[in-house]
């Protein structure tokens, strides 16, 4: 995922139950080309393994939601948080605020 064409981030905070940690992020990644309005809209997450024999495993999964216009990344949040339970605002990040990451992104 190009680092450039990504939109919007929203980070919600991670999850602890039992010995185990969940995430989701929610990404809004722009169109090939500059004239595109629609985004696709990713859903990430991880499921880390806290305690037990299987310590230190973890599982990351992403998957496209949603081709649609940017206004509709707010309504997938909002569906994230529902879901979770999460009564919490997720941390957002622009293109902007990425931007500044870009170069370690970059590189790897």
């Amino acid at each position: 995922m190009p680092a450039a064409r990504i939109t919007e981030l929203y980070l919600f905070p991670p999850i602890r139950q039992g010995g185990l940690e969940s995430g989701v992020a929610v990404i809004a990644l722009a169109g090939d080309d500059d004239a595109s309005t629609r985004q696709t809209v990713y859903t990430a997450t991880y499921r880390l393994t806290l305690k037990g024999p299987d310590r230190g495993k973890w599982e990351a999964t992403m998957q496209a939601d949603a081709d649609a216009p940017l206004l509709t990344v707010s309504a997938v949040v909002r569906g994230v948080q529902r879901r979770s339970g999460d009564e919490g605002e997720p941390e957002r990040l622009t293109a902007g605020d990425l931007a500044q990451f870009a170069p370690a992104i970059d590189a790897g």
